[in-house]
Formats: C-alpha cells, sequence, structure tokens
C-alpha cells in the first residue's frame, strides 16, 4: 500500500518557474510513488487576503491548469478544493483545543506572513492558520509533507497535534513526516532577488507568450559588476546562469559549461547568454503552452476534475472526523447505536 502525501498551493495567481523548480516537478515525479493529495487551499487566502474572494474562481481554474500542464496527472492524484470540505473547520477546531497561542505564535511562518503582508496584528484566522493547516494535512491521514530542507520545522505543529490526540484518544491518526527532496532548488527573481515572487512581480509564469518570456529573459538581472560584455563577469549566484542550470536539456551542459568559461574571461556579452536562456526555456515552455490551451477551451473538463478530486477528498475528511470523533467520545448517535 502507498504512503499517502499531502501537499498544494493557495489560490493566489498563476504559478512560475520558481514553483516548478521548487514544487511541481517534484510532485510530477511523486505521484507515482506515492498516494498524492493535491490542496488548493482558498481558504488559507482569507487569513491575508479576505477582501479579495471574487478573484478566487478564475485564480483556482488557473491553477488547475497549471497543474495538468506541467503533468500532475487527476488519473494518479487527488486535486480537491479546501473550502467544499466542511469537516476540516470541524477537525481544525477540535486540535486547536490541544495547541497554546504561544506555540501559535512561535510558528515562523506566521511571522514571515505577517512581515510580508505587512500586518502588525494578526486576524483570530491569521494566528490559527497553523492549525487549519494541521487539519488539512490530518484530514486525509497523510503520511508524509513534501518540503524544503528549511521548512521541516513548519510541519512540526501538525506532528505535536496528532501525538498529543493519540496520548489523549487512543492511537488514531499517524503522525506524518516531512519528504525532504535531495534535488529541489529555488530560483532567484529576474530581479536578483533570492527568490521568485508574485507579489513583488519577478516571475516568469508558465503561462506567459514567448514575447513576455523573451522581454522578461533579455531584462534579468546579471552580474552588476560587470559593465561591458569584454569584462569578466560572475557565474556564482548569476541568475542567468542559474536558470540555464535548473532547465538545461539534454546536450545542454556541455554548451553552458562553455558559457561559463567565455562569461568569466570577459569573452561574451550578456544578451548573448540571455538568448540561448530563452531558447532553453522556450524549449520547455512550448509543450505547457498547447497543454494550456488546450485545457482553457475545457472548462468542463477543469469541473470535473476538481469535483471528482473534491469528493474523494470529502470522504477521507468525513472517515477521518468519525475516527476523531468516535475516539474523544464525541459522536453520541454513533455511541448510542
Amino acid at each position: 500500500m502507498k504512503k499517502r502525501i499531502l501537499t498544494g498551493d493557495r489560490p493566489t495567481g498563476r504559478l512560475h518557474l520558481g514553483h516548478y523548480v521548487g514544487s511541481l516537478k517534484n510532485r510530477v515525479r511523486l505521484q507515482d510513488e506515492y498516494e498524492c493529495f493535491f490542496i488548493i487551499a482558498d481558504l488559507h487566502t482569507l487569513t491575508t487576503r479576505p477582501e479579495r474572494t471574487g478573484e478566487l474562481e478564475e485564480n483556482i481554474r488557473q491553477l488547475v491548469i497549471d497543474y495538468l500542464s506541467v503533468g500532475i496527472d487527476p488519473g494518479k492524484s487527488t486535486i480537491y478544493l479546501q473550502s467544499q470540505i466542511p469537516e476540516v473547520a470541524e477537525l481544525s477546531f477540535i486540535f486547536s483545543n490541544l495547541v497554546t497561542v504561544p506555540r501559535v505564535e512561535r510558528i515562523p511562518t506566521l511571522k514571515d506572513v505577517m512581515r510580508d503582508s505587512n500586518i502588525q496584528i494578526p486576524s483570530l484566522g491569521l494566528l490559527t492558520y497553523p492549525v487549519l493547516q494541521s487539519a488539512d494535512i490530518l484530514m486525509v491521514r497523510a503520511h508524509l509533507v513534501p518540503v524544503g530542507k528549511d521548512q521541516a520545522s513548519h510541519i512540526e505543529l501538525t506532528r505535536e497535534i496528532a501525538r498529543d490526540f493519540n496520548r489523549l484518544y487512543g492511537e488514531t491518526l499517524p503522525v506524518p513526516e516531512a519528504l525532504i527532496p535531495d534535488d529541489i532548488g529555488t530560483l532567484p527573481g529576474t530581479d536578483g532577488k533570492a527568490k521568485m515572487s508574485k507579489s513583488v512581480g519577478n516571475v516568469i509564469n508558465l503561462s506567459d507568450d514567448s514575447e513576455t518570456v523573451r522581454k522578461k529573459v533579455i531584462g534579468m538581472f546579471t552580474d552588476p559588476a560587470r559593465v561591458h560584455g569584454n569584462e569578466p563577469g560572475k557565474v556564482e549566484g548569476n541568475p542567468v546562469f542559474v536558470y540555464l542550470d535548473a532547465f538545461a536539456g539534454d546536450g545542454d551542459m556541455k554548451k553552458i559549461e562553455e558559457l561559463k568559461n567565455r562569461y568569466t574571461k570577459g569573452d561574451i556579452k550578456d544578451v548573448e547568454v540571455k538568448e540561448y536562456l530563452f531558447e532553453g526555456l522556450e524549449r520547455f515552455l512550448v509543450p505547457i503552452r498547447k497543454r494550456r490551451a488546450e485545457l482553457e477551451n475545457q472548462p468542463e473538463l477543469i469541473d470535473k476534475i476538481l469535483r471528482e478530486g473534491t469528493e474523494k477528498a470529502r470522504t477521507e475528511a468525513q472517515e477521518t472526523l468519525k475516527l476523531v470523533l468516535d475516539a474523544m467520545s464525541l459522536n453520541y448517535f454513533s455511541v448510542k447505536r
């Protein structure tokens, strides 16, 4: 029996190359090894953007299209919509009684979200979002949660909740573990900042057309100390070369090494390296664009995939809630029968 995985995204906009390198590429591989549940966490968007719910319908549709276009297969995996599973809210409330406020306030991601969203005082929803996240994971009784090396601590609260619940009420919930891939990476933004970010706008979207990609690549940050093409340049940490390495295809490595050697000697202009990068990105993006175009014309297929996935996830949620309530002796009518 395959182990079960839970991961996903908030529907806040279209996905970009950073998402592909950091998670999507790995998810495509994982779906052949594990039973994967991919959550579209629309309830989580309320914690920072409660006034923008009008954007959710289109963002959800585009997120599903992004998933499918890169190779996530609904025949192998379950894609579901968080807000259509009411059981997760009940589970979240039950689990919130096993967690103290100071414990939640120490969670690094909460501080990061508050800083990035310029929030001084969190709403109750934002304060308790880590518990809702734990409910998402435990709802499908996931064994593993894919995270980067620097994010393993993010699921520790879920592990604590599962252990405390099992200690109080008997072995009911699996205690999930972090699944940290060896080859997971990150892409810097096109402006040279440490990370691609939709809010900053330094991204190349999976849905960008060829002209947009070319414009973004040509405008990319390189080595700020290199003014002219005949000056030696720095390859390490140079976003253009980071992208080249990340999207190198079969037979590209020899050419990329040649470009790196020429760049460090001052024997090539930035624009020539960027043109080669653009060509490589186009080879990667063309089949994604083709698949996206097909899916854009099949809204009924997107709805069908999302509806069937949500129904499957809700069945799991109902089973988990029953297990939890039975363990706690809160399922009065079930007990009476």
